[in-house]
Formats: structure tokens, sequence, C-alpha cells
């Protein structure tokens, strides 16, 4: 199978989402030495999630389907640029590769704007525009010490 025939199908998955009313126009599929071992669309309306974008959708599957967190040696196929949310989702499950079809600025052009999260995250956590303040650092930190000394952690 080729790359034209996976991003294929991540648009594909976008035009589902759309017609079904699942959700926005976006569609994602991840693949294995080949293979296809999950698909998503954009189900943000229909599951009332805000998280429940396609690349996100996709990734919980792929984990499912390997039954493991970590998706190295896999490659997502996405019919957009992902959104911030999505792009770090893809750095954390370590994913291998990733083709997109629209990008950001074609997103924005028909109302999915992530202008405003990229402003955000350029400034300091305490600068943003939802207020952010640090609170009982000291016993949140007991959480810390206890993964420290855990001794049979899994790693990632």
């Amino acid at each position: 199978m080729s790359h034209d025939h996976f991003m294929r199908r991540a648009i594909a998955l976008a035009e589902h989402a759309v017609h079904s009313r699942a959700g926005g126009p976006f569609g994602a599929v991840i693949v294995r030495e080949g293979a296809v071992i999950a698909e998503g669309c954009n189900r943000v309306t229909s599951i009332k999630d805000p998280t429940a974008h396609a690349e996100i959708v996709a990734i919980r599957a792929a984990c499912e389907t390997l039954d493991h967190h970590s998706l190295a040696g896999c490659t997502i196929y996405t019919s957009c640029e992902p959104c911030p949310m999505c792009l770090a989702a893809i750095y954390w499950a370590r994913l291998d590769a990733l083709f997109y079809g629209n990008s950001r600025h074609d997103a924005a052009a028909i109302g999915f704007d992530d202008h405003h999260i990229y402003e955000q995250l350029a400034r300091p956590l305490h600068a943003g525009a939802v207020p952010a303040i640090r609170h009982l650092q000291d016993e949140a930190k007991a959480a810390f010490d206890a993964w420290l000394a855990k001794p049979d952690k899994t790693h990632y």
C-alpha cells in the first residue's frame, strides 16, 4: 500500500465525519508495517468531547489494538495538519511519521482556526488567557515523590 492509499482513507474518514454528523471534517489513519491498525474521524460534537479529534480517536484506538502506550513503528495519516493538542499527542505516542493533507490555514479558512491556541502556547503559562495559578505545590509533590520511589514503574 502507498502513502496515497492511506491518505485517501484519512480523507474519506473526514468526509464521513461530515456526512454522518459525527463532527468536523477531519480523519486519521494509523499504519504499522503497511497495515491500518486504527482509524478515527472527528467526533467532537457527536460525543460532546472537545478532545475527540480524529488524531486522538485514532491514537486511542491504535494503543488499544497494540495494547501499549507507545506507537513507535507507526505512521499517522491525517486529512489536515494537526492542531496543537493532536500534535502533542502524536509526539507523546512516539509515532514515527506524520502525513497530512490540508494545512492549518486551510482549516482556519473554513472556521477551524487554532491561531489563538498557538499564540497562547508561545506565552509563559502565567501570561495566558486562562488564569494559571500554582496552588498546594508541596502537597502535590507527594505523588511525584511516590513515583520516584516506585521500583516497578512503567517508564514512558
